[in-house]
């Protein structure tokens, strides 16, 4: 029977020694904070998971989901970072806002990455409600902040085998 484990979860030891060497970056939006907090642990286990030490991940504070891409830009440009894990919450309210947030964090989060081709993972938990987002920082698979590191890790190894 096939691992029901997401390749993006399996990491080998060589992969886990290579990721172990890197630094990351964590790029969080604190507009819910109880959230955010959760988003963080998630991500220290995916990281975790890659063999990724506490201690080389680095936590850089946000007001809110708006700003992530720019946090991204200036960890990207530090060149201290093999990754970046952009992490918030945005949630429907009864205006267009919230359309604009979703949309231009994104593109921003994929400029970062594509611009300076450091990997930026878009971890941002974009739901109609506050049990919607509760359930996707909860710390099962679907956790948005442990996808994102995961997906960052899994990134780093690609740039760095074609780099």
């Amino acid at each position: 029977m096939a691992d029901a484990t997401a390749f993006h979860e399996r990491f080998s030891d060589d992969e886990r020694d290579a990721l172990a060497k890197l630094e990351f970056a964590v790029c969080v939006a604190r507009f819910y904070e109880d959230l955010a907090e959760r988003l963080l642990n998630g991500a220290a286990e995916g990281f975790a998971l890659a063999g990724v030490s506490e201690a080389s991940v680095h936590e850089y504070s946000v007001p809110g989901a708006f700003e992530l891409p720019l946090a991204a830009k200036l960890c990207a440009e530090s060149a201290r970072f093999a990754g970046i894990a952009c992490l918030g919450v945005v949630i429907r309210g009864e205006t267009n806002h919230y359309d604009y947030v979703c949309a231009e964090t994104a593109r921003g989060v994929q400029d970062v990455g594509l611009q300076t081709g450091v990997p930026c993972a878009f971890g941002v938990i974009t739901c109609d409600d506050m049990d919607q987002a509760l359930a996707r920082a909860g710390g099962d698979k679907r956790d948005q902040g442990r996808g994102a590191a995961l997906t960052v890790a899994r990134m780093a190894l690609l740039a760095g085998e074609l780099g």
